[in-house]
C-alpha cells in the first residue's frame, strides 16, 4: 500500500532550507513555525511590537535555545531587512510601511493560514462574516465529522494547522474559521466559501469599511470555475457578492422564500432546501438545542456548504443536538426563576441584537465595554423592544446610553438604565433588579480589551462570577 506524500509540501520544506525567514508576531498561529522552520533548517527571526516582558516566556526560552535573533518592541520593524518570506501575523497590517519596502525589494509576504490554503492537498471549506462564522464553521465541522469524513479545524479557532499540513490525505476536509484580518491581502481562496453576513466591525484597526469588506471579499475573489460560494441574501453586501464569482453560488435567507438555496420559512419555523422551486423540509426550529433566528441562519450556510457532501439525515441530526459553542447565547444557570445567558461573543451592536432576537422573555441586558468606533443607533431600538432594565459597563456606556435615550424620546417610552464600574457590580445589581421569569443576558455589544484579554477571558470571568451567587 503505497503512502501518500504531498508534493507540493516537499517542493516547500525543500525550498525553505537556508532561507531567511521573519516571523511578525509571536501569538498563537505564528508559535508553531518557530519549531517547524527550525526542523527545515530555515533561518528565522522573530518581530513582535510588544516588548520583551510582555512576550511569553517559553516563546524567548524557544528562540534563545534555536539561537534565533529577535527584534522586539515598538520600532522592532526597523530590523526587517533581508528577508526571503515575511510570515505575519493576523494583527499585523500587510500595509506596514516596513513591510511593503522589504517587498518591494523581493520578500515573499504571506501567513500561516495562507499558507495552509496553498499547500493543504484536500478540500478547503472558509468560512467569514461579521457575525456567526464561529457557529457556522463549528456546525459545519460537526457535519462533517459526523458523515465521516475526517477533519482538521483551525483558522480564527482552534489550533493552527500549518505543522498539520503533512498530516492531511487528499479525502480529508479543513475547516476554517476567517477573519477580516487573516484574509487582508490573502492571494488564494478556500474550495468551499462561506459569507455568513456582513456589518460594520473593527473599524478602529481596519482604514475605512470599505476596506474590511474588501478584505471579507477574499474568501471568494481566488475561487475558480469549481468553486461555491454560499451567502447571505438578506445582507445588503453579500448578496450583491454573486455579481464577481467565478463558480457556483448557493444563497440562503430567513427573509425570502427562494426557489434555489437554504432558506429557514418564519411562517412555520422550518429550515427547508430550496430547488427549482421545490422546497424540501429539512429541520424544524423546535427540535434544534440553537436558540435564535440567527442560529437557523447560522445552520441554513452550514447545510449550504456541506449539503452534496454529506447525507440529509446525519446532517440534520447533527443540527438538532448540536448544543452551540461558549461564550455564545451560553446558558448558565437559573438562580430564583431567573436565567442568566453569556453572550460574551457580542462584541458589535448586530451581534447583541440577534442575541436580543433570541428570547421571547423580557430581559435584564448587561453591556458596555472597549470602543470600536461602532454606531449604537441601531441597538437601541431593539434594547426598548426587549429590554426591562439596562446595565451598563466600559468605555462604550455612555454612547449605548446616549442612543437609547434619543430612541425613548421617539418612542416616548423609558426603561430603567443603571452605570457600574466593574462587572461584578453589573452582576450584584442584575440580582436585584430581574424578576422572576426574566432573562439575564451579558451581551456587551462592544469589545473586551478595555477590562478583559478578550472575550473569552471576559465571558470565563462573568460564568465565574455568576456561579458564585447563591
Amino acid at each position: 500500500m503505497s503512502t501518500y506524500v504531498n508534493e507540493k509540501l516537499k517542493k516547500f520544506n525543500n525550498d525553505i532550507k537556508d532561507k531567511r525567514i521573519a516571523i511578525i508576531g509571536m501569538g498563537v498561529s505564528n508559535k508553531p513555525l518557530i519549531d517547524y522552520f527550525y526542523n527545515h533548517g530555515a533561518k528565522v527571526t522573530a518581530f513582535d511590537n510588544r516588548d520583551k516582558e510582555k512576550i511569553d516566556s517559553d516563546i524567548i526560552a524557544k528562540l534563545d535555545n534555536y539561537n534565533m535573533n529577535y527584534y522586539f518592541g515598538e520600532n522592532s520593524l526597523e530590523h526587517l531587512i533581508g528577508f526571503d518570506y515575511i510570515f505575519r501575523a493576523p494583527s499585523c497590517r500587510p500595509d506596514t510601511p516596513e513591510i511593503v519596502k522589504e517587498v518591494e525589494r523581493g520578500a515573499i509576504l504571506t501567513s500561516e493560514i495562507e499558507k495552509v490554503l496553498e499547500l493543504a492537498p484536500c478540500k478547503v471549506v472558509g468560512v467569514t462574516g461579521s457575525d456567526g462564522k464561529t457557529t457556522t464553521t463549528t456546525l459545519i465541522y460537526k457535519i462533517l465529522e459526523a458523515n465521516g469524513y475526517h477533519c482538521f479545524l483551525g483558522g480564527n479557532i482552534g489550533t493552527p494547522l500549518f505543522t498539520e499540513i503533512e498530516n492531511m490525505k487528499p479525502e480529508d476536509i479543513v475547516v476554517l474559521e476567517l477573519s477580516s484580518f487573516q484574509l487582508m491581502n490573502m492571494k488564494i481562496s478556500p474550495q468551499i466559501a462561506v459569507v455568513t453576513n456582513i456589518a460594520p466591525n473593527h473599524l478602529n484597526v481596519h482604514k475605512d469599511y470599505q476596506e474590511y469588506i474588501d478584505s471579507k471579499k477574499n474568501i471568494f475573489l481566488h475561487q475558480n470555475e469549481q468553486g461555491l460560494l454560499v451567502i447571505n441574501k438578506d445582507n445588503e453586501i453579500t448578496k450583491e457578492f454573486y455579481k464577481e464569482v467565478k463558480g457556483k453560488v448557493r444563497f440562503f435567507s430567513s427573509r425570502e422564500i427562494l426557489d434555489d438555496g437554504v432558506i429557514f420559512d418564519r411562517n412555520d419555523n422550518i429550515i427547508k432546501v430550496c430547488e427549482d422551486g421545490v422546497r424540501k423540509h429539512f429541520v424544524k426550529k423546535e427540535n434544534m438545542k440553537l436558540r435564535g433566528v440567527h442560529n437557523c441562519e447560522n445552520a441554513c450556510a452550514a447545510i449550504s456548504a456541506t449539503l452534496e457532501l454529506c447525507k440529509e439525515d446525519i446532517t440534520r441530526k447533527t443540527i438538532e443536538n448540536f448544543p452551540g459553542v461558549e461564550h455564545r447565547i451560553e446558558y448558565i444557570r437559573t438562580i430564583d426563576g431567573v436565567e442568566w445567558y453569556n453572550d460574551s461573543i457580542g462584541t458589535s451592536p448586530s451581534r447583541t441584537i440577534a442575541g436580543l432576537n433570541s428570547f421571547d422573555e423580557k430581559i435584564v441586558l448587561i453591556a458596555g465595554g472597549y470602543d470600536k468606533h461602532l454606531d449604537y443607533e441601531p441597538i437601541a431600538k431593539p434594547i426598548l423592544q426587549n429590554v426591562s432594565k439596562l446595565i451598563l459597563v466600559g468605555q462604550t456606556s455612555e454612547k449605548i446610553q446616549n442612543a437609547v435615550l434619543e430612541e425613548e424620546k421617539k418612542e416616548g417610552k423609558s426603561i430603567p438604565i443603571y452605570r457600574c464600574n466593574t462587572l461584578e457590580e453589573t452582576i450584584q445589581k442584575a440580582k436585584e433588579v430581574a424578576i422572576e421569569g426574566e432573562v439575564v443576558l451579558f451581551s456587551p455589544a462592544s469589545a473586551s480589551f478595555d477590562m478583559f484579554k478578550n472575550f473569552e477571558d471576559r465571558g470565563n470571568k462573568f460564568k465565574e462570577l455568576v456561579n458564585r451567587i447563591w
